[in-house]
């Protein structure tokens, strides 16, 4: 992992916690954290912004983090909620182009480039994320297919707008079903992403770019994950829900 830039362990909560259980998750966190330079991003449902906003306030590497955003910044979009509201209520980043988002809701690459600009727009940083499903793997297209989902939802931004955005690599197959990409494979398409960013925005601007690894991160194979030189923290979803895991892996970091 590069020193010169950001680690960062982003924890997604996905649909889960009443909001008792998020603010009992959200200060079990807080209890058990050590002082570290690794930055720290709770990314929970709409109900529990405001909350842990006020529960990470003033903890210097503690951030506030939503799960998506909409495209607009207001309108008759029933249900949704905009980046300006995120920003109200204290939140420094947000989850574009998960895969779940892609798959259950239809989101496409020219979808997420609106949002991206929406957030960037509103001071959010976005944790844009690219993958494959086992098929596109399995058919050795994978790469090709992370350069297009990074051409098409992030390329069209200038350096300085690029600058803000944390890019977190899920390998599809491996989200959910126990399976882990290795420290080999992560770290091959991690290196992949940085060198597309190299070439798009010079080798300066992707020597900064913090790239995060979003598969089954756990803290059993956290330490030899983060070990690898281009994977800078991790986008961790079953384990944020346990203090515990969430904060071991922190520390992995």
């Amino acid at each position: 992992m590069n020193k010169k830039r950001n680690r960062i362990v982003a924890g997604n909560w996905k649909m889960n916690m009443t909001y008792e259980d998020g603010r009992d998750l959200a200060m079990a966190i807080i209890d058990q954290l050590q002082p570290s330079e690794t930055k720290v991003v709770l990314c929970t449902p709409y109900i529990h912004l405001r909350s842990v906003a006020n529960i990470v306030n003033g903890i210097s590497n503690m951030f506030l983090g939503a799960q998506n955003c909409h495209e607009a910044e207001n309108g008759a979009y029933t249900g949704e909620i905009s980046a300006p509201m995120l920003k109200s209520v204290g939140a420094h980043y947000v989850i574009l182009g998960h895969s779940e988002r892609r798959e259950f809701f239809g989101e496409t690459d020219e979808l997420l480039a609106r949002k991206v600009d929406q957030a960037l727009q509103h001071g959010l940083k976005p944790i844009f994320c690219v993958g494959e499903k086992l098929e596109v793997r399995e058919a050795g297209k994978h790469e090709e297919l992370v350069a297009q989902q990074l051409r098409n939802g992030l390329f069209h931004l200038k350096p300085e707008q690029f600058r803000e955005v944390v890019i977190a690599y899920e390998p599809v197959w491996a989200i959910g079903t126990g399976k882990t990409a290795s420290p080999e494979q992560a770290q091959e398409m991690h290196r992949h992403i940085r060198a597309l960013v190299a070439k798009k925005y010079k080798q300066e601007v992707a020597d900064m770019t913090s790239i995060l690894y979003g598969g089954s991160c756990k803290p059993s194979n956290a330490v030899e994950l983060f070990s690898q030189p281009d994977v800078d923290g991790g986008l961790i979803g079953g384990a944020s829900l346990q203090a515990g895991d969430f904060v071991a892996i922190i520390q992995s970091a």
